[in-house]
């Protein structure tokens, strides 16, 4: 794997490293942060996590987790973490804008920075820079990662179940962006010791009785389905937002809901923010929702997830929407 040999020898010493991940982290941003500081750490190096903003409920459950820093809650001891670091991990995003302000401080301290992403068009700001689109999660990489240097087997049980968490989350329990090469590796890890029953378990029977009141609502109030045009729609509004006191979490998942409808191929959710409306695309089959993130909401990420803004009123925002979905309706229809 090219760049293998650059990162041993940038890590021939022990070293003061801080892992960094994108803004609203995910089981893979979590995951993977976490799995590669459990290898590092293996290895004498001594490793601080740090996330742009909080990450959900639902993977906290990961050894690890409680110890990693929010920038946005603990922003000048992130700072002279910062500082201190020999080098940089970027995990799981693919442009130092996807982390805000905590960017402009890593990039102001001249240091070292490895980056591991699977997500499209990776900028230039790395000085070792791993990035595959066709692995199913940054997880898996990080694994890809640690197996071309040798350091796997310094993987225990926490770092193990840590990546395993990544992949099971950013695939969807093996719903996309999965080849045969995922399982060859989810095998491997499970056979060293992260327990996927577990994992699973903790991933979908432990949610709260709020966020369950709230599928209900928005399959009954917030559902919109075009079958003409083979798409759907969820989405809650500022208020919906007060009244069910939703937390980052709290919506993960629910623009999956739609993709298990048979007549709809493009899923989407918006979410209306005080001061942006935010999108989430799912897509079955061929229709690339990245390419709609992009050309529409000034967004990203893969062919059968992504995401994006945009500034102005929620009705707006359905409405941009529609134009987007009407713009590509055949490709959509024709894509499944």
């Amino acid at each position: 794997m090219e760049g293998i040999q650059e990162l041993k020898n940038l890590l021939h010493q022990p070293r003061n490293i801080v892992i960094l991940s994108h803004r609203n982290p995910d089981g893979d941003a979590v995951g993977s942060s976490l799995g590669l500081k459990n290898l590092l750490s293996g290895g004498f190096h001594t490793c601080t996590i740090i996330l742009p903003s909080e990450f959900p409920d639902e993977v906290s459950w990961m050894r690890g987790a409680n110890e990693i820093i929010i920038y946005d809650k603990s922003t000048d001891i992130a700072a002279v973490k910062v500082k201190a670091a020999d080098v940089f991990f970027c995990l799981d995003f693919n442009a130092l804008d996807r982390i805000d302000r905590l960017g402009e401080l890593v990039e102001a301290q001249h240091k070292p920075i490895v980056t591991i992403d699977h997500h499209l068009y990776p900028q230039d700001f790395s000085e070792i820079l791993f990035s595959k689109t066709d692995v199913s999660s940054t997880c898996e990489l990080v694994y890809l990662v640690a197996k071309a240097a040798g350091w796997d087997r310094t993987l225990d049980k926490d770092g193990l179940e840590a990546l395993l968490t990544g992949i099971i989350t950013d695939t969807g329990s093996f719903m996309y962006n999965v080849h045969p090469s995922t399982f060859d590796n989810v095998s491997e890890l499970t056979h060293r010791g992260a327990d996927i029953h577990y994992i699973q378990d903790r991933l979908n029977n432990h949610i709260k009785e709020k966020q369950l009141r709230l599928l209900g609502h928005c399959l009954s109030n917030r559902m919109k389905i075009w079958p003409e045009k083979k798409s759907g729609l969820i989405y809650l509004t500022k208020t919906d937002y007060q009244d069910f006191n939703i937390i980052r979490g709290d919506t993960e998942g629910i623009v999956n809901y739609l993709l298990k409808l048979h007549d709809v191929h493009v899923a989407c959710f918006i979410s209306e923010q005080p001061s942006i409306n935010k999108i989430s695309l799912r897509s079955k089959g061929n229709f690339s929702v990245e390419k709609m993130a992009k050309t529409y909401f000034k967004g990203g990420g893969h062919k059968n997830a992504a995401g994006g803004s945009a500034y102005g009123s929620l009705s707006n925002m359905i409405t941009l929407l529609e134009k987007a979905i009407d713009e590509n309706k055949n490709e959509i229809i024709n894509s499944y």
